[in-house]
């Protein structure tokens, strides 16, 4: 059972939300099958999606990018 809270929200059981991966703030979609509602979680599906859509955690300019090529195409 999923209750309705405030705003319409809502209140996934633990067991379903773990089951499924489901975390506070993620997305789901939400669309009509005939009578029912149907809701599926929205997930990463590879490493290019990762890259434009995951949270970002550092960063690098473009010449810093520059010198680790240079550092690494180098002939020794």
């Amino acid at each position: 059972m999923v209750k309705i809270g405030k705003k319409f929200a809502l209140h996934i059981p633990e067991a379903l939300a773990e089951r499924f991966g489901l975390r506070e703030g993620g997305k789901m979609s939400l669309c009509i099958e005939g009578d029912k509602l149907v809701l599926e979680p929205i997930g990463i599906k590879d490493a290019v999606e990762l890259a434009v859509k995951g949270k970002k955690f550092a960063s690098l300019s473009f010449e810093e990018v520059e010198k680790i090529t240079q550092r690494f195409s180098s002939t020794p």
